[in-house]
């Protein structure tokens, strides 16, 4: 158990009522399709493809909103380009992360209502979690596109919610890799927390810092319900 998950303790929060999360490198590893659909894209185009590395530290919003940036007019032309890519192989390389398909089943069987928040495409989201054999383990599963903003704004997590009776809140974790999540989960008002190997840097969520890091969705359950 690391410090952040020892102060958590400490400071007696109770457990969640539900927990959001992010897809991508969260419960699922993706980033060697998601870099082999970017580089297959940046070469159509006379790009300088970014390195696995590159991609990993740059990937983090909606096409949406990242491709008019890199392709100007063209973004969604290669928007299409990436998606024929993707969609060709990424059935085909997901992998879940260790842990993490016990994690959803322990966590559901405890009570906790479960969601996702991803910047994928909706339909590619649930076509994987189709794939996986967890959408019955997800409330709802809301991609990009699935509301009028993308993550980090609040429209993804107000959808993931809707109907369960459960407000944003303390109540509601937002469990995430990256900096857009833990964006998203203060903009909303819930629990922002890191999931990832590596703990955060000095520094380096200076804008959104995580309430709580854990190393992996196994340690991410087992203190959900140690509560």
């Amino acid at each position: 158990m690391n410090t952040s998950e020892r102060h958590a303790r400490r400071a007696g929060p109770e457990r969640p009522r539900a927990v959001i999360f992010d897809w991508d490198n969260t419960l699922v590893d993706t980033w060697p399709t998601i870099h082999d659909a970017l580089d297959h894209t940046f070469r159509a185009y006379g790009l300088k493809p970014w390195t696995l590395e590159e991609t990993r530290a740059r990937v983090r919003r909606s096409m949406r909103e990242s491709f008019p940036p890199l392709f100007g007019d063209r973004w969604e032309e290669a928007g299409q380009v990436f998606y024929a890519r993707f969609q060709a192989r990424h059935l085909d390389t997901l992998t879940p992360l260790d842990g993490a398909a016990e994690m959803l089943e322990a966590l559901q069987a405890a009570g906790c209502y479960l969601a996702v928040v991803s910047n994928k495409t909706g339909r590619l989201l649930r076509r994987e979690a189709d794939h996986l054999g967890w959408s019955g383990r997800f409330g709802r599963l809301v991609g990009a596109g699935d509301t009028a903003r993308d993550k980090p704004a609040v429209d993804p997590v107000d959808l993931a919610l809707d109907g369960t009776g459960i407000p944003r809140g303390d109540d509601v974790w937002f469990a995430g890799d990256t900096d857009v999540d833990l964006e998203c989960a203060r903009a909303a008002a819930c629990r922002p927390v890191l999931v990832r190997p590596r703990a955060p840097a000095p520094g380096e969520f200076a804008d959104h810092a995580p309430w709580l890091h854990v190393e992996s969705p196994r340690a991410l359950c087992k203190l959900i319900l140690s509560m």
